[in-house]
């Protein structure tokens, strides 16, 4: 197997808008994430993974972009993206962004023309259709809730979003839309960044058909029929000229397809973010419906991933995000073990074979939330959710205990740096609100302490450094007893 820089290196993934708050607005920005590279190189990580930092009406925290060229006004200007790749760089830190290109915003240029008239140069970038009946196309649903179409009363055709009403599916049937996609992505790859990390990249091939579909749809838009020859061109065009880095975040790929996407000689992706592990609480009602998972669950789908990539390709490895519960409270016990756990669940995500994804907060235990009041959540996700299941009378009790489980503010609460006013991470009221249990859980106490989840992490890191056999090794799985994961790496 060929020997990779983004094989050997540790990803840390950083939601910007938490991370750190440089001028005292209360949102997180670019100069923040430069002043913290310093205890990034400390803990010692090699690549970060930025989420969204393009300008955006922030409909979904920067997943619905309106221009792919500049940066979110709350996040700085372009001098201060360079100042950051030159920062990071210099400390031998390489810089991956997130690529959402299965959609924008409705207020990006592209889609108001669009939507101008019927005739437009730029309709055909998006994917509008017909009514029948009077009402929508199909019967897809969103990702958000509700129908995956919109009306729009100026040309008297529905738009496709799978997302939200205000990210419009761009049409990739359309060779303009992709040759402007691939321009984009060399603007950023010329600036020196090092890869990408691409939003559900499997979504963008649909059925041209749009048959109706009981189940909402995915079945005709998930690795659909032309995903892998728009990735052999994208590769062709982009990413086969640079030395960079990709992962494909992939909802509901399976073991037995993931190999079309990272076997090497197909020249696609370098790996992708499988989601099985992140569905083993997961019951029929989808997130949300969090129902009871055993050990042996937990692992079997570790070693499903492991063994089904063996000769195909290369795993990513991670247990939370910026979409996901914080892992400590998801997969261990954050009230009596919160840093065996933590430190538990490090072992595996670091002694597997695979690239690690840290999230941030994740090397000093950061947990999960649980505010009083729906009002005190920012996701579009968890308020479509709660507020579609409230109307179909489901107790607001009942809700409220899912959206402390499942929401994906529980990842997007601010970085917890230390024990004063709002955790350290702004001298202003932040956008979100801080994770009460700060003052115990905070940066500047795992620095002080040779034995926090920090310190644990910093060995892992550097453990994968010092032993090649943990990162290129083959693995085994051994079969001790249910509720142990026993496995070996040999090189």
């Amino acid at each position: 197997m060929e020997r990779k820089w983004w094989k050997e290196g540790v990803v840390y993934q950083v939601y910007p808008r938490s991370f750190y708050d440089s001028n005292g607005d209360g949102i997180g920005d670019l100069k923040g994430v430069t002043s913290k590279l310093d205890y990034l190189k400390e803990l010692g990580i090699d690549i970060i993974w930025l989420n969204p930092i393009y300008k955006s009406p922030n409909a979904d925290n920067g997943y619905d972009i309106s221009d792919y060229r500049d940066i979110m006004d709350e996040f700085g200007t372009m001098e201060d993206f360079d100042e950051l790749l030159c920062e990071a760089h210099k400390r031998g830190i390489r810089i991956i962004m997130d690529l959402v290109v299965n959609h924008t915003s409705d207020e990006h240029e592209w889609f108001k023309k669009s939507r101008e008239s019927k005739d437009n140069p730029y309709r055909d970038f998006y994917i509008w259709k017909e009514g029948k009946g009077g009402k929508e196309p199909n019967d897809w649903k969103s990702c958000f809730g509700g129908p995956a179409w919109e009306f729009d009363k100026k040309t008297d055709e529905y738009y496709l979003h799978l997302f939200a009403v205000k990210q419009p599916d761009l049409n990739w049937e359309n060779e303009r839309l992709r040759k402007a996609i691939y321009d984009m992505m060399k603007f950023w790859l010329d600036k020196g960044i090092d890869g990408f990390r691409m939003d559900v990249i499997n979504f963008i091939s649909k059925d041209q058909d749009f048959p109706d579909d009981k189940m909402g749809g995915s079945k005709y838009y998930s690795n659909g029929p032309r995903v892998h020859e728009f990735l052999k061109e994208m590769n062709h065009e982009v990413l086969s000229k640079y030395d960079i880095m990709t992962v494909g975040e992939t909802p509901s790929v399976t073991p037995e397809i993931a190999g079309d996407y990272v076997d090497e000689s197909r020249k696609e992706l370098n790996m992708i973010f499988q989601f099985e592990l992140m569905g083993i609480d997961e019951g029929k009602g989808g997130k949300g419906d969090v129902i009871p998972w055993k050990a042996k669950d937990f692992k079997n789908v570790l070693i499903k991933w492991q063994e089904a990539l063996k000769d195909k390709g290369w795993n990513s490895l991670y247990m939370n995000n910026h979409d996901q519960p914080r892992m400590v409270s998801r997969f261990g016990d954050d009230k009596n073990f919160r840093v065996e756990s933590a430190k538990m669940l490090a072992t595996v995500l670091h002694t597997l074979k695979g690239t690690p994804y840290i999230y941030q907060g994740e090397e000093i235990g950061m947990t999960n939330v649980s505010f009083d009041s729906i009002e005190d959540y920012n996701d579009i996700e968890t308020l479509n959710a709660y507020h579609e299941k409230l109307n179909e009378g489901i107790p607001k009790e009942t809700l409220m205990e899912a959206v402390h489980k499942s929401s994906r503010d529980n990842a997007r609460t601010p970085m917890q740096w230390d024990d004063t006013l709002n955790a350290g991470f702004s001298k202003h009221d932040p956008w979100l609100k801080v994770n009460p249990n700060y003052k115990d859980i905070n940066v500047a106490k795992a620095l002080k302490d040779p034995n926090s989840i920090f310190y644990y992490y910093k060995k892992l890191i550097k453990m994968r450094k010092e032993y090649k056999s943990i990162v290129y090794g083959d693995f085994k799985a051994f079969e001790v007893c249910e509720n142990v994961f026993s496995y070996m790496r040999t090189l």
